[in-house]
């Protein structure tokens, strides 16, 4: 520890007062005597100095210090009680030898205590409301709190650089629980987007404790950059589901009012018949016939004689086939372009649309010549 810093003390009151006054009559005056022994520790127990004073009503009288080796007397009884004191050799030899069996020993049971005890601080950073004489955004403030020993240093950085300048701290000051607290105010006014930082550097901590601040945004602007980007949000959302609907209304009016979709029935009654078997019965039972894909072969049924939508890829035919003489297509209309096409009657009693005509989605109206 450094010159002059204690580590050990002990304090001595001996308060003397007169008689108790009779009953009814009225103090004369208050007599007080002190006795105090330091104790003085320089690095370690290496170097020790003990000094023991004397003290009347706040007047220091006598005083030993090991230094020294005597006793000092200040005042006319001081000198009296020195002279006295000092040719007691007996008593004197317990006086010099105090750096030892006073000092020294007591230092090892206050050592947990006092040299060897350590409690890191917290920090925390606030923003000081402005005041009238400081107008503005406020200032920082940084608050060391509940450290011990006292010994301590506080920074404070904008960015990577140090501020030294306009940074005002008080005194270390005592809770009275064995720790200390320190304010650190930055006079600076804190700017937008800087980061600011309090570092604190203590014996308690193995490396540097900093605490970072930054400006918070302005509530007024983010709420209003929020509900712009809400209106813009839902215009376009409303724009998208406007230009859907307007095209849906486009296609149904080019189509005459057909279905944008083909019902497509799958039977759920079990096995189906054959294809031959299947033919006959449609024959006989006066359904519609099937429209196919020559490309392909597969085939594409509506069993509702109403104008069905059927989307091409490639070189697609629809029409009716000769085993149908009863069905005819009767108007096609390619919903991509809004135009009608005109069926083609091919052989052996067949009725289709020419596959290079079709550029998109078709709608075809098949029709009963004959019941």
């Amino acid at each position: 520890m450094g010159r002059g810093a204690a580590a050990g003390a002990l304090l001595v009151a001996l308060v003397v007062l007169g008689a108790p006054p009779a009953a009814g009559a009225e103090l004369s005056g208050v007599f007080q005597r002190m006795t105090k022994s330091e104790c003085y520790f320089m690095n370690g127990t290496e170097k020790v100095r003990y000094v023991q004073r004397a003290i009347y009503n706040r007047e220091q009288f006598i005083m030993f210090d090991s230094d020294v080796g005597h006793f000092v007397g200040f005042t006319p009884y001081g000198e009296k009680l020195a002279k006295r004191w000092n040719s007691n050799a007996v008593f004197m030899e317990d006086r010099r030898t105090a750096v030892d069996w006073f000092c020294r020993c007591w230092y090892k049971n206050f050592t947990p205590f006092l040299t060897e005890r350590r409690v890191p601080p917290s920090v925390s950073i606030s923003l000081v409301p402005p005041s009238s004489s400081q107008p503005g955004p406020g200032r920082l403030l940084c608050s060391v709190m509940d450290f011990y020993p006292a010994a301590i240093q506080v920074r404070w950085f904008q960015g990577q650089q140090e501020l030294s300048e306009h940074v005002v701290a008080t005194d270390v000051v005592p809770n009275g629980d064995w720790t200390y607290q320190l304010l650190v105010l930055l006079e600076t006014p804190p700017r937008r987007g800087l980061t600011y930082s309090c570092q604190v550097e203590h014996v308690s901590l193995e490396q540097p404790l900093s605490r970072h601040w930054e400006m918070p945004p302005d509530a007024a602007r983010s709420k209003m950059l929020t509900g712009i980007g809400g209106f813009v949000l839902g215009f376009v959302f409303l724009a998208l589901g406007l230009g859907f609907y307007v095209r849906k209304k486009v296609r149904a009016g080019a189509g005459g009012g057909v279905p944008a979709v083909a019902e497509r029935v799958r039977s759920r009654r079990g096995p189906q018949p054959a294809p031959e078997e299947r033919s006959r019965n449609q024959r006989n039972s006066g359904d519609p016939p099937a429209f196919t894909e020559v490309s392909t072969g597969r085939a594409r049924k509506m069993w509702s004689p109403q104008p069905g939508v059927f989307p091409t890829r490639g070189a697609l035919t629809l029409g009716v086939t000769r085993d149908y003489p009863a069905w005819i297509v009767q108007r096609g209309v390619d919903l991509e372009r809004g135009t009608e096409l005109i069926p083609h009657r091919g052989t052996a009693g067949s009725t289709g649309i020419d596959p290079s005509l079709i550029k998109g989605q078709l709608s075809v109206t098949v029709v009963r010549t004959t019941s």
